[in-house]
């Protein structure tokens, strides 16, 4: 069975309503990033922050996965799948995708300031951080997001994964943030890459299949293509 790894982004999503903040009227408009995507903007207004995360996570549990994130899902049907992505609104499990690492952290956690072991899962029913909830060890609870400044804890391991990729598939990112869009750099010489937006992507690689659609649509062509891989 071929491996078929993913490097999903904020497009793959976007038909789910979940708001990036390239998004214009969106949520992040509200924000610089430096106020609610740093560890220094969380030091000097922290109830900000978690008010932010807070809505932004309700958000998520409200969305519904989208038929790019079921199509993708489907495919293990066929491929060994590895998804590796830098949403953090647990959509692709919500889907019934099974092997998925996530770059930047997941919403619907929280975790200790103090030790980054210390991890928390939240619910629907209980949602969010506030100001006095703390960890075993007596620290205030965090967002379980990677913010910018900070390192990527799961980065060595997508390193891993893209370079025993036997098909390579990217979904809904610029590839301008990195260490993700240096992921591209580890797959193997002569890997068949397709990359799917409703946008032009500009990319030094070569010989990437351009599939220039939505998530939805852009995953049905994609697995139209991949029918080749299997017979």
């Amino acid at each position: 069975m071929k491996h078929l790894v993913v490097l999903s982004g904020a497009g793959m999503s976007a038909e789910s309503g979940i708001a990036t903040f390239r998004d214009s009227g969106g949520m992040w408009e509200q924000y610089s990033i430096e106020e609610v995507a740093t560890p220094e903007g969380f030091r000097r207004n922290p109830q900000l922050v978690l008010d932010f995360y807070n809505a932004r996570r309700k958000a998520a549990f409200e969305a519904e996965p989208n038929k790019g994130h079921i199509g993708l899902a489907e495919m293990e049907k066929d491929f060994k799948v590895s998804i590796i992505t830098q949403n953090v609104d647990g959509l692709h499990e919500r889907a019934g995708s099974t092997n998925v690492v996530h770059l930047h952290g997941e919403l619907s956690k929280a975790r200790s300031t103090t030790d980054p072991s210390l991890i928390y899962t939240l619910t629907p029913d209980k949602p969010d951080i506030h100001i006095g909830d703390r960890c075993e060890k007596g620290s205030q609870l965090r967002p379980h997001i990677v913010w910018f400044g900070e390192a990527v804890p799961m980065i060595e391991k997508a390193i891993d994964i893209v370079n025993t990729a036997d098909i390579l598939v990217v979904i809904g990112t610029s590839l301008n943030v990195y260490p993700a869009a240096g992921l591209l750099n580890y797959v193997k010489p002569g890997t068949p890459v397709y990359l799917i937006d409703p946008k032009e992507v500009k990319t030094y690689q070569q010989n990437i299949h351009f599939i220039q659609k939505g998530a939805s649509e852009g995953m049905e062509e994609l697995r139209r293509l991949l029918i080749k891989y299997n017979r």
